[in-house]
């Protein structure tokens, strides 16, 4: 009798479930349908009111504008930022995680806990000490300037450590019997079984870099070495700005992380449900 009442409960509450998740899915996709049908409109047909939901002649000419600016040398400095990023945060957090979570050496621990409380702070906290270093460095205004701050994303080392942690101790004590160095151990041995980890903050990572429009905005000026988001935020005027432009821009601007995420779900589920699982 238990066992019907709660089949009838969940029957009857089971439409309702989908019916709040089919409204939330559709609230989210909401505005990229909005960028991606206002990239296709006039001008004058983007600010109407009321809106014109579909537009009913659609144009190339937003793309065309945006490309009279120099937006495709935006989109390659966002490119190179954001894969450099990628790369050099997933190989010096791989390295920091795994050695912070196997090699036992004094203030391990300590360490550890200065990457998790510098996790929590602000940006805005470290931004004039970050801006003399690179500055006194001769990056500023350089896409390296970007890049180098980033490196050692506390986040990633956290992220990594986690993973290595359930790397059984006998695996590496075997590599070591039989004749691997430190390095072969972490290729052939440690990195393959941390794969989900490192794929899930590849794209975290990617994601981060791609759309960083504080940091770059403090340390890009030349016009030539703006990202993409930078660019964007430079054709919007004072007393206007052209939405069409704006949009069809901001649908490019969207379309790699798109393809990042149906190219890598995979790894990426894996890595975050991995990660909580072995937290």
């Amino acid at each position: 009798m238990v066992q019907l009442h709660n089949r009838k409960r969940f029957i009857a509450v089971n439409p309702i479930t989908y019916t709040v998740l089919i409204c939330v899915t559709l609230l989210f996709i909401f505005p990229f349908y909005w960028i991606l049908t206002g990239a296709f409109k006039e001008q004058l047909v983007a600010v109407s009111f009321p809106p014109q939901w579909f537009p009913r002649t659609p144009t190339l000419i937003n793309f065309v504008r945006l490309f009279e600016q120099p937006a495709g040398r935006w989109i390659i400095n966002s490119f190179v930022v954001s894969i450099s990023t990628m790369i050099l945060v997933c190989a010096a957090a791989s390295s920091a995680g795994y050695v912070l979570a196997k090699k036992n050496f004094i203030g391990a621990n300590t360490i550890f806990w200065i990457f998790i409380a510098a996790m929590a702070l602000p940006k805005q906290v470290i931004l004039i000490p970050l801006v003399q270093l690179i500055s006194s460095w001769g990056f500023h205004d350089t896409l390296a300037a970007c890049v180098l701050p980033a490196a050692g994303w506390p986040f990633g080392v956290f992220l990594i450590r986690q993973f290595s942690r359930t790397i059984p101790a006998e695996l590496i004590d075997a590599a070591k019997i039989d004749g691997y160095g430190e390095f072969a151990t972490f290729a052939n041995i440690v990195v393959p079984l941390v794969k989900p980890g490192i794929a899930a903050l590849a794209i975290f990572t990617f994601i981060q870099a791609w759309n960083d429009y504080f940091s770059q905005l403090v340390f890009l000026n030349s016009r030539a070495r703006l990202t993409l988001p930078l660019g964007l935020a430079s054709l919007t005027q004072e007393f206007g700005a052209d939405y069409g432009v704006l949009m069809a821009g901001a649908l490019i601007a969207s379309l790699p992380m798109i393809a990042l995420f149906l190219i890598f779900q995979k790894y990426f589920t894996q890595g975050i449900t991995a990660g909580a699982l072995k937290g």
